[in-house]
């Protein structure tokens, strides 16, 4: 047996102990001391209460029932007044049945609720007369009511507490499951479209440039190489997040890309055939590591739909650091359209959920004079500026 339980179980032989002084201790004392007296003593069922709330609301039941029958009248009172004080006692029974509508099956409440009544109204018929039986009855419904009715509407405020963390949840599941598929879609999409381009170049040439088929396909290797490791990286988090375990040393995760590695991708784009200027306006600084890596990945998905659908071999990109916002343009001078008539990719869906979540504004849509744009606004948030002690 615990040590909670222990005291349960202890709390409980007190209360019995109290109701019998009660009873038996102070046998001229009235009726309303009496009814008092065992509901201060119900406070002693405190730990059967949160444990077996059944058999707290027995004992309630129990020891009111033995102070109502128990305790004689007293000489300076009459019968009536007598019992009319002690029936207070049920209050203790009536909290504990409100807990039990809390806490308990519906099966479960339904049944103490009908046993409480019958019990209050049996004994209150027995041992009330006259005016007082209708008033005592009328009193102990009324506070039965009222205890039920605390209990359904804490209830139902638990049940709706519940049900809104448990949408909570799920939308956060959701969202993580979008970010999963944002990031896999713009770091795989982008080495795809490389080593689809750079095997289509190797395929032509490897009959008549043996070089230049060797270099794509040393591209092709390297591309993939990346991507599998990207891959890798990703999935061991994921892993370790499900798992609820921190990252050893000797495992740690590469950083995540930002606007510092564009350059990089402009290389690996102009080993696909598109030669990607890259231009930086403004005072480059820091910025937060969620618009960092929005922004690289924004990039690299104009990039790879420049490579895919322009049909272009030349592109621009611009960043420029403003004082509140940091924008990103990608324009080509290419088809404009697919061959279909629609926008540059289908990833351009996840460029406008991640600005989205940034707040920023994106547009993206052939230029009039041709070719197609990409431009993203991602507000950055203000500096916190240092105090500047007076002497």
């Amino acid at each position: 047996m615990t040590r909670t339980n222990a005291a349960a179980w202890a709390g409980g032989a007190a209360y019995l102990l109290a109701v019998g002084l009660l009873v038996g201790g102070a046998p001229r004392a009235s009726g309303t001391v009496h009814g008092v007296g065992a509901v201060l003593a119900g406070s002693l069922l405190a730990g059967v209460v949160r444990r077996m709330p059944l058999l707290a609301l027995a004992l309630a039941l129990f020891g009111s029932t033995a102070v109502v029958a128990g305790t004689p009248s007293s000489v300076h009172e009459s019968l009536a007044v007598a019992y009319q004080g002690q029936f207070l006692s049920y209050l203790a029974a009536d909290l504990v049945l409100g807990f039990i509508v809390t806490t308990c099956a519906r099966r479960a409440s339904v049944v103490a609720v009908a046993v409480s009544a019958a019990v209050q109204l049996l004994v209150i018929g027995v041992f009330a007369h006259g005016d007082n039986l209708t008033v005592n009855a009328v009193i102990a419904l009324l506070a039965l009511a009222a205890s039920c009715m605390a209990g359904l509407l804490s209830r139902e405020r638990r049940e709706h507490a519940v049900a809104l963390r448990a949408q909570e949840v799920a939308e956060a599941v959701t969202a993580e499951r979008l970010r999963i598929a944002r990031e896999l879609h713009d770091m795989v999409a982008h080495s795809i479209g490389i080593i689809a381009i750079q095997a289509g170049v190797g395929s032509r040439v490897i009959q008549t440039q043996p070089a230049q088929a060797h270099e794509a396909l040393r591209a092709i290797e390297a591309t993939s190489r990346e991507t599998l490791s990207g891959l890798r990286r990703t999935l061991v988090s994921l892993r370790r997040a499900d798992q609820g375990a921190a990252p050893s040393e000797g495992a740690s995760l590469a950083p995540s890309p930002g606007l510092s590695d564009v350059e990089r991708l402009a290389a690996e784009t102009a080993g696909a055939g598109v030669h990607v200027e890259v231009r930086r306006s403004g005072e480059q600084r820091p910025v937060p590591t969620d618009i960092d890596l929005s922004a690289y990945r924004i990039v690299q998905e104009a990039l790879t739909n420049v490579v895919r659908h322009a049909g272009t071999g030349r592109c621009r990109v611009a960043i420029n650091y403003g004082e509140e916002e940091l924008s990103v343009e990608v324009v080509d001078d290419g088809r404009g359209t697919t061959g279909n008539g629609s926008a540059h990719g289908f990833g351009i869906i996840g460029m406008r959920e991640r600005v989205g979540l940034l707040g920023g504004h994106l547009s993206a849509g052939p230029r009039p004079e041709g070719g197609f744009q990409v431009a993203a606004r991602l507000p950055l948030p203000a500096p916190v500026g240092v105090p500047v002690e007076s002497r």
